[in-house]
């Protein structure tokens, strides 16, 4: 190492003010104030490694100082292994921040990849800005989350140029503005409760016990139809039109959650619960005042959608809608249920539609069926993009005399058949592996389908797994729901006990590597004959198989990637900054995807297609990304390769 300023006591006025604008260029001094960045360029002095020198590791004792990559690279791994573990910083990366800010060691060997010059500022100096700069410490003790929210900041600013961003659907109930609920008891006279509603110029009265605990509640749209048509006195009580049960939600859920049960339910009014008492009542106006597009709008006009035509109107309308939210910076969470949600409407319309044509009652309790979803839509987990996962199951022959089995399946598998070609004609592709109800396959009887899942859990080959994981993500639609409960249970109790499966299964997730190279930083090798790097394959699909095997392991129920690895932390003693960083490092990239889907043709995100080549609609051109989203993207696969060894030490040991 040579310090290049050791023999320059203060450096000029010149060079500090050279500096000061490069560092600017970076994170978090871009943020920070002007004087807190001329106070960390005073400090620094400049050091050199050479190439292969070694910066730091486990016996240089505790870190005395923050470094700031300036030129060149320094390349990293844990322990001694030459690739797993590897990392690398790059200009404007500060490190080891760990170490310094726990006053100990580094736990890795550092290591100059090439002329190497790093600022270096003593771990004072570092702790006094800590204290006296909020972007400082904001970024170093939560460096991946603090890149994360800057990415979609700067995501959101991209898309919506300078429209006003609507409130988050991440905002908590607790934090909406307290608004004192209209209320009245059940023997209100209606003359009474209406006028209340007319003079505060609310559209909803809520109906309270005397504990205050939640009846009932009246809607503004309640009245033609309960009040006014059927010639209802007014002084009758309003216990006799109320709305009963009432769908509330405590005041810890998100707007999001309050989204979700608006179009499901098909309401406009959600009360807000603490303790199961009303504080706080959310409308539909609440939620989507400064949006052109309501969820609740557009899921009713998705309900009323009964031939191709209007089909596939709404499909448009659906992807216009995810368009809009991701604008307004909905989460990738929030927007890919969202949409799950809406493209499950429309599913349930098109089997309903081409059910009926044809004679077909699925939720017959004698000779009914289910349609299933499976993947992305069965997690709840749907991009702009994706193509269908689906299936049927149907009634078994209850009698000798009963219609057989092959001529049960022939009707159901028309329908299913009709049904594929109908939501690819929405703009939703037909399933490459031919996982859809129109292949014979995946239309079953309840035996056939339990026969089929055993034979997998129990003799699978491992080519047989590598579709298998694929039906583990099941969930019914519509139809005879009681159907799909025997093959649920399959997934959720034997699974557990197959050891040979679960082994199966881990070397299935891990047939793709994340792409990092022995240095640690992005591998941009040829994708699909393109350079770049797939987001699914590459990304996402880290995630969701390894939460797919581990829910599988411990026999839990749970169907989204996230709500998997919340479950699975704590039953693995994962600290909460591990978890938290799958969690990120997966919204993220399910962001990403999202972003490169809703993006035009002819957006540089997307690499050029060779002639004769395929499109993929999740391969992304890295070198066109912003700065800080090509952070935030390595931080991520560096994530998802963590995960990845855990899987392998959990599985394959």
């Amino acid at each position: 190492m040579v310090d290049a300023a050791a023999s320059r006591t203060h450096p000029s006025s010149q060079l500090l003010a050279n500096l000061r604008h490069e560092l600017t260029q970076w994170l978090p001094f871009a943020r920070m104030r002007p004087d807190h960045v001329e106070a960390f360029c005073a400090a620094a002095s400049l050091v050199y490694f050479a190439p292969g020198e070694t910066v730091l590791d486990p016996a240089s004792g505790k870190v005395e100082a923050l470094l700031c990559v300036r030129q060149g690279s320094v390349g990293g791994r844990k322990g001694l292994a030459e690739t797993v573990g590897a990392f690398e910083y790059t200009a404007g990366d500060l490190f080891p921040v760990g170490a310094l800010l726990a006053g100990r060691a580094v736990t890795s060997t550092y290591t100059a990849s090439d002329d190497l010059f790093c600022l270096r500022v003593p771990a004072e100096t570092v702790q006094s800005l800590l204290r006296s700069s909020a972007p400082f410490a904001d970024f170093l003790n939560g460096r991946v989350a603090h890149i994360l929210e800057l990415s979609r900041q700067a995501m959101r600013a991209h898309w919506a140029g300078d429209a006003l961003a609507a409130q988050s659907l991440e905002t908590r109930l607790s934090e909406l503005p307290a608004r004192q609920p209209l209320a009245c008891t059940p023997d209100t006279p209606l003359l009474e409760a209406l006028t209340d509603m007319h003079r505060r110029r609310v559209g909803s009265v809520l109906v309270l016990g005397g504990a205050g605990e939640l009846l009932g509640i009246l809607t503004r749209h309640d009245i033609l139809g309960r009040v006014t048509l059927p010639q209802r006195s007014l002084q009758t009580s309003i216990s006799e039109v109320m709305s009963a049960p009432v769908q509330g939600l405590e005041e810890h859920r998100t707007l999001h959650d309050a989204a979700l049960l608006m179009s499901r339910h098909g309401i406009r009014h959600v009360p807000v619960l603490s303790q199961g008492r009303v504080v706080n009542v959310v409308s539909e106006r609440d939620l989507f005042r400064r949006q052109q597009l309501s969820l609740k709008q557009l899921g009713a006009d998705v309900r009323a959608a009964v031939d191709p035509q209007a089909w596939r109107l709404q499909a448009g309308r659906i992807r216009q809608f995810a368009h809009q939210l991701l604008e307004q910076g909905v989460g990738p969470r929030q927007l890919t249920e969202l949409i799950s949600q809406l493209n499950d409407l429309l599913t349930v319309q098109i089997v309903a539609g081409l059910a009926a044509e044809r004679g077909l009652v699925l939720d017959d309790p004698d000779d009914g069926a289910a349609w299933l979803a499976f993947g992305s839509e069965g997690r709840g987990e749907q991009t702009v993009a994706t193509d269908q996962d689906n299936g049927i199951v149907f009634a078994d022959p209850g009698d000798a005399g009963a219609v057989g089995d092959d001529t049960r399946r022939e009707r159901w598998r028309a329908l299913g058949e009709a049904v594929n070609l109908e939501l690819a004609a929405c703009g939703y592709p037909l399933c490459k592996g031919g996982v859809m109800a129109g292949n014979s396959n995946c239309c079953l009887s309840v035996t056939q389908w339990c026969e089929r899942i055993t034979q997998w859990i129990e003799r699978g080959e491992p080519e047989d797994l590598l579709h298998a994981s694929i039906y583990a993500d099941l969930r019914v639609l519509s139809g005879n729901t009681a159907l799909a409960q025997p093959l649920q249970q399959l997934w959720s109790t034997h699974a557990k006990e197959a050891t040979r499966f679960l082994r199966l299964m881990a070397d299935n997730a891990l047939r793709f590597a994340p792409p990092l190279n022995w240095r640690g930083a992005l591998d941009l090798r040829q994708a699909d004959g393109r350079p770049g790097l797939d987001l699914k394959r590459q990304g996402t699909a880290i995630f969701v198989d390894a939460a797919r095997l581990y829910t599988l392991s411990h026999g839990l129920s749970a169907l989204g990637t996230r709500e998997r690895l919340e479950a699975v932390a704590p039953m693995l003693n994962v600290p909460e900054s591990e978890s938290g960083s799958w969690l990120t490092a997966f919204d993220f990239l399910q962001m990403l995807r999202l972003k490169l889907q809703l993006a035009p043709a002819d957006s540089p995100l997307r690499p050029a297609t060779p002639a004769g080549a395929a499109d993929n609609p999740n391969l992304i051109d890295v070198e066109s990304l912003p700065d800080i989203d090509r952070r935030m993207l390595k931080e991520s696969i560096r994530v998802a390769r963590g995960l990845q060894q855990r899987l392998s030490m959990d599985f394959l040991r």
